[in-house]
């Protein structure tokens, strides 16, 4: 017998059983089991289907179209733990069995972990972006600047950056990738989509540092992901993630971010606590 996916009607997201039939994961199924890249492979297209139920139930909410309504709080909350947690154990077991991230993997823990961010806004579980609260306020019109990645703390790189114009008066106005991307002149794209990449591994790797405060590591990899994954949609009204031409490598970093900020945030969301446990 093989190790199972549990998905009741009405569910939303799914776990894995043993053959016995109790609960557990997959990356603790993957360390014991002779044919792991079939788990793994089950559990991305699992997870693709749960963000196709998920866009039919909850997509005018994720998109924008409407808040929720309060009975459906609760339900926006169990979508943002499930698919947090399908996220991280897919990283988990990435790591655990040495095997890499495709493309089509980057592009469906992308959209999953954008699903997530969307849910988590209406239920004001978002921390505050870098610079909240410090950059000026633009006026209506063309602004003339320099946009550059700005790091909120280089003494504690955990707490990330995010993008800005600079003008040549001292001010700083917000900026998103998607701007540069699509909105800006005399921008050299690839170099601030390697840029914005960078900023990504730079907070991944410092969140591990011993004095690394989580919520500070949750804000900063939440901003810079979501703004990575908004840049990256198929289309305005898409939540379908591409990757560029030569970009394919970033399947992985995109991964890897989603997955920290989910263990970020299991040291203190009670829905997630005890989910980076061996």
């Amino acid at each position: 017998m093989r190790p199972r996916i549990v998905q009741t009607d009405g569910q939303i997201g799914f776990y894995w059983a043993t053959p016995t039939g109790a609960p557990t994961s997959l990356q603790a199924l993957v360390a014991a089991d002779d044919e792991p890249d079939r788990l793994v492979a089950t559990h991305l297209e699992a997870i693709d289907d749960s963000l196709i139920i998920a866009a039919e139930r909850f997509g005018e909410i994720l998109g924008g179209g409407r808040r929720p309504a309060p009975d459906e709080r609760e339900d926006l909350l169990d979508l943002h733990r499930a698919l947090d947690r399908l996220c991280f154990e897919f990283a988990a077991a990435l790591e655990r069995t040495g095997l890499s991230a495709d493309l089509r993997a980057g592009k469906i823990i992308g959209t999953a972990a954008l699903f997530s961010i969307l849910a988590r806004e209406p239920l004001g579980l978002l921390g505050p972006a870098p610079f909240d609260g410090e950059l000026d306020d633009p006026s209506i019109g063309v602004i003339g600047g320099f946009g550059e990645m700005q790091q909120a703390d280089p003494a504690k790189p955990w707490k990330g950056g995010r993008w800005v114009v600079r003008t040549e008066a001292g001010q700083r106005f917000p900026l998103t990738l998607s701007m540069l991307m699509f909105d800006s002149s005399g921008v050299n794209k690839e170099a601030s989509r390697k840029e914005h990449v960078e900023a990504l591994r730079s907070v991944i790797s410092a969140a591990r540092l011993a004095d690394a405060d989580p919520m500070a590591v949750t804000c900063a990899l939440d901003w810079l992901l979501y703004d990575w994954l908004m840049a990256h949609r198929d289309g305005p009204d898409s939540a379908e993630i591409v990757f560029p031409k030569d970009h394919e490598a970033d399947a992985g970093v995109i991964i890897a971010a989603a997955a920290a900020s989910v263990a970020a945030r299991a040291t203190f969301d009670p829905g997630l606590v005890g989910l980076t446990t061996p």
